[in-house]
């Protein structure tokens, strides 16, 4: 899995017909889905309609598969449905042991890509733990999952979420895990995203889940640095080379470099 994914685009893994324009929005990952948007007497026809699809499907993403949970009714089918199709790997949800990530490398292979779901309690809880040395490519936090654990409630502001999505965002850094950052159910609401990936980007977050096409364009907006963020970025290094305290007007130090330079690679060459 490349770095710097800003958007993963979800597609319900049933409808074949929105798998086959899923490249249309040139988001960085796909991944059709087989767990959250396929009720439970659909599994099976969802499954089959994912490798068909799969067989066949040409976009220029990582393609991924969000398989059922571990211990559900539906996981070993999806893992050996998945084995030998075109797929780089899975996407694993509500990640709570270590185990889980091993039960998926035993099914797919050493090398598969494997995008961890930390969308429970006990999952944001042990981050951590869950991302250091696991070997995932990417993790996400759900929030719609993990509040529905606590039995708590959504808001628009989401400051139910704000310890988690923090703490999910520390356990990437120090587990050198990118993370992605929780979907925006107003799929309409095109404020609403640019404010959530705006946060998420402050809070050191990579990218960002889509559950619609739209909402592709809106996460590589955030997610990738502005002209004016490169310039300044350029002019902190430069002005660094030069012992120079100050570029317009704010004073730089040694975390203002390593800030800038984080910009410049976001921004790639």
């Amino acid at each position: 899995m490349q770095a710097g994914v800003r958007s993963l685009l979800f597609v319900p893994g049933g409808r074949a017909d929105m798998i086959a324009k899923v490249g249309r929005s040139r988001p960085d990952g796909v991944v059709l889905d087989l767990e959250d948007a396929v009720a439970a007497g659909d599994k099976d026809t969802a499954r089959a309609t994912v490798v068909a699809a799969l067989a066949v499907l040409d976009v220029d993403a990582v393609v991924l598969v969000r398989v059922n949970p571990p211990g559900s009714p539906w996981f070993a089918d999806d893992l050996a449905a998945v084995a030998g199709t075109r797929a780089d790997g899975v996407v694993l949800p509500k990640l709570e042991h270590p185990g889980q990530v091993e039960q998926v490398r035993t099914g797919l292979g050493p090398d598969a890509v494997v995008v961890g779901g930390l969308e429970t309690a006990l999952g944001v809880a042990d981050s951590r733990a869950l991302l250091e040395g696991s070997g995932l490519a990417a993790a996400y936090f759900g929030a719609e999952d993990y509040v529905a654990d606590l039995g708590g409630r959504r808001t628009a502001g989401g400051h139910e979420v704000l310890y988690a999505r923090s703490r999910v965002a520390l356990a990437g850094r120090l587990s050198g895990v990118p993370v992605l950052d929780q979907v925006v159910v107003a799929v309409r609401d095109d404020d609403a995203f640019r404010r959530e990936a705006a946060q998420a980007r402050d809070l050191g977050y990579a990218g960002k889940l889509c559950i619609h096409p739209a909402q592709v364009a809106l996460a590589h907006e955030a997610f990738t640095p502005s002209e004016a963020e490169v310039a300044h970025a350029r002019a902190v290094v430069e002005a660094s080379a030069q012992g120079v305290g100050l570029v317009d007007g704010q004073m730089v130090d040694d975390v203002h470099v390593r800030m800038a330079r984080a910009v410049l690679d976001r921004a790639g060459p």
